[in-house]
Order: C-alpha cells, then structure tokens, then sequence
C-alpha cells in the first residue's frame, strides 16, 4: 500500500469526519420516532443514525416499512432542516489540516450520504466550503445515499476516472459505509478514530489505513 502523502485527490466524509453531527442527527431522530410514539429509545440506539442513509436506518434500527420508513425520513427532516444540521460543531485539527493539505496542492472534495442541499448549509456555516473543489451527496429522495453511488457520482462530476484508475483517489471517513463504498469503486479508504466507528469496525471492513488524529493525513 502506498503512503498516506501520495494520494493526491481527497475524498471526506461529513458526520463523523469533518465534523461532530451527533447531537442533531439524535435529536432528529429523537423527534421523528415520537410521531410514532416511540420515545423511550437508547441513546447508543439513536447513535446509529449516523453514518448510514435514513431509510435504512428507520427499516433495519425499527422494522419499519419502506413506505413507512420514508414517512419518518420527512419527519426527521422538520427538525434536521432548521434546527438539526446546525445541531454540529468542527473537529479539532480538522481546519488546519483541510488549509495544509490544500498548501501541499492537494485536491479536496466532500463525499456522505446526507443530502447535498444540507451538506452544503452546514459547510457554509461552519466556514468549510471554500476548502472543496466538489461537494458530492444524496439527493433529497435518498435515491443516492449508499455511499458506493455518492463516490461514483464524485468521481464522475468531477471527472475523475483517469484519477481512480491512476490510484490517485483516497476516501476519508468513520464508518464501515465509506469502507465498502470506497472499494467497490477500487478506491483504498483511511478510516478516522475520531468519529463514530471503531479499530474493531475498521479491521473487519478492512480498511487501508486507521488514523486517530486529522493530523496524520499530512
């Protein structure tokens, strides 16, 4: 496996990499299970919102239908759109390694399954936008949430075929998602202790490489 420096083209994951979503993804969630009056629900249990797309979570986390699962996603996103995406804060490390890595003339773009029209608010708010060449997401029907589609939809908007084909393509995230994602598109993926997986996750998913501060990805 090559060094973490020779990837010049940067692929980062949003909750859990660039930033700590946890508290507005739970309340969210929180929110949309009580229309249902499911209110007595675990906060280890709410955690696992984050990372995978809504409808899976609702259907697999609660058993509900997919019709029913889509329903709960548009409640959970009466809370997320005005209170929820803002519900958020940077990591440590992560500004001035995104102005270092840039410095090093490196390429950068955003690739998570939370919709892009959200995506975007949250990285203008927190002054993260300017950072990224491309900000690739789900659309708003979570038609393009499985994080091996978003990656897909990256490389090709932003024309990065010969890239991917060259090993240039490095995805960054938390999750077990961005594993798999990444390499079914061939793509080696480095995986942030910092977020909300585990060494355990990251070992059986077979992550490239594990890192535990945003500081090491220089």
């Amino acid at each position: 496996m090559k060094p973490l420096s020779s990837y010049k083209y940067l692929f980062f994951d949003l909750d859990g990499t660039l930033t700590e979503s946890a508290p507005g993804i739970m309340n969210s969630a929180r929110y949309a299970l009580s229309s249902y009056g499911i209110t007595d629900v675990l906060d280890s249990t709410l955690r696992k919102f984050i990372g995978p797309p809504l409808m899976d979570s609702f259907q697999e986390l609660f058993g509900f239908s997919s019709e029913k699962a889509r329903e709960a996603m548009k409640k959970y996103r009466e809370y997320f759109a005005e209170k929820g995406l803002f519900e958020n804060s940077v990591y440590e490390g992560i500004r001035e390694t995104l102005t270092l890595l840039k410095s090093q003339g490196k390429h950068l773009f955003v690739a998570t399954s939370k919709p892009e029209i959200y995506t975007n608010r949250i990285l203008e708010k927190f002054d993260l936008a300017h950072f990224f060449e491309f900000v690739g997401g789900a659309d708003i029907e979570e038609t393009r949430s499985e994080k091996a589609k978003v990656i897909r939809y990256v490389v090709d908007e932003a024309c990065l075929e010969e890239e991917r084909q060259n090993g240039l393509i490095l995805m960054i995230g938390d999750r077990k998602h961005d594993i798999i994602g990444a390499h079914k598109n061939k793509i080696p993926c480095c995986a942030c202790l910092w977020g909300y997986g585990s060494q355990e996750e990251f070992n059986e998913n077979g992550a490239d490489f594990v890192i535990s501060a945003p500081q090491e990805l220089l």
